[in-house]
């Protein structure tokens, strides 16, 4: 930008010039020093402050799939990369031994409330004991509890997507063995009810930036075109300042001032839900202060949002 306005004034003063508007004295002939100057301390830095600008990302949660029980996988029914809602079938693992499980604990279940009638009965004719009956309505609850369980692992033979999204670099296949240990995943989910959109904004600019300002964003995605937004938050915490439990002393290391991450939210939410995860792009946010500077920011991004057309970078 400085370049532009600097460029703009040098042609300017050269039409001035060769029309013997002002003299060509000594004065003329350092005011480009002087205007750079006046631009990059006048303007562009404390735009920074005002409309500081950054590196947009959108991110979304992944969730990794193990399945609750163990076995044999019968069917995959799901597809790669095409959108499910929650509740949707994933894959289904051979319900044959937890089905068989719940059918004999079902049968125990039965006698034991049959016995459990009959001691009472007894026990109401002054005929049986009461430990009889309060051992019987034990093993009613213990059978209870383990039909429930029982049913439970059945269920979740039928692996079922957690939340709206797709599953990515899908690899599972019928035949495959299955095991519910957490660090055996059988597959990515990818979470798509909630887009995650952060911007980084270097620290010497992020001292004005608050929940709620007004945001543009252009997107290499979308080039040529702009998008508002609001902030939502700003994290209050980077890798580098956080403190980790350790049996070791306090390890010095390089300090450096890493960008902050803004949490921004678009207006335009159909197509922050279209948008890939990954993509990248810039975002300025227009902060309370230094309002003059938002005009410049607002040129700045719409050309960074044509030149996406040819950058891909």
């Amino acid at each position: 930008m400085a370049v532009a306005i600097l460029n703009i004034y040098l042609l300017l003063l050269f039409l001035l010039v060769r029309f013997k508007v002002v003299p060509f004295n000594t004065f003329w002939k350092a005011s480009p020093f002087i205007v750079l100057v006046l631009v990059m301390f006048g303007l562009l830095v404390p735009m920074g402050w005002g409309a500081p600008q950054g590196n947009a990302l959108v991110v979304r949660n992944a969730v990794s799939i193990v399945p609750d029980v163990a076995g044999e996988v019968i069917d995959v029914p799901v597809v790669a990369n095409t959108p499910l809602k929650t509740g949707d079938v994933l894959f289904k693992i051979n319900p044959t031994p937890y089905a068989a499980q719940v059918k004999a604990i079902e049968a125990q279940f039965k006698l034991a409330k049959t016995r459990l009638g009959q001691m009472t009965q007894l026990y109401e004719r002054d005929a049986g004991r009461g430990f009889d009956v309060e051992q019987r309505q034990s093993e009613v609850d213990q059978l209870g509890g383990q039909l429930e369980s029982a049913q439970w692992n059945l269920d979740k033979t039928v692996v079922r997507a957690p939340t709206d999204g797709y599953v990515t670099n899908l690899a599972l296949r019928k035949g495959a063995r299955v095991a519910n240990l957490p660090l055996s995943p059988v597959m990515a989910f990818i979470d798509t009810s909630n887009t995650i959109i952060g911007v980084e904004i270097n620290q010497i600019d992020a001292r004005y930036v608050a929940p709620g300002q007004d945001v543009e964003a252009t997107f290499k995605f979308a080039p040529g075109r702009i998008y508002t937004g609001k902030v939502e938050s700003v994290l209050q915490a980077i890798a580098t300042g956080q403190a980790q439990t350790s049996g070791t002393a306090v390890l010095p290391k390089a300090i450096e001032a890493a960008p902050f991450i803004v949490r921004v939210k678009l207006d335009d939410a159909a197509f922050a839900d279209r948008l890939p995860a990954g993509s990248a792009g810039t975002a300025a946010i227009y902060t309370d202060h230094l309002k003059p500077t938002h005009i410049v920011r607002r040129v700045v991004l719409r050309q960074l949002a044509i030149l996406n057309y040819v950058n891909p970078f």
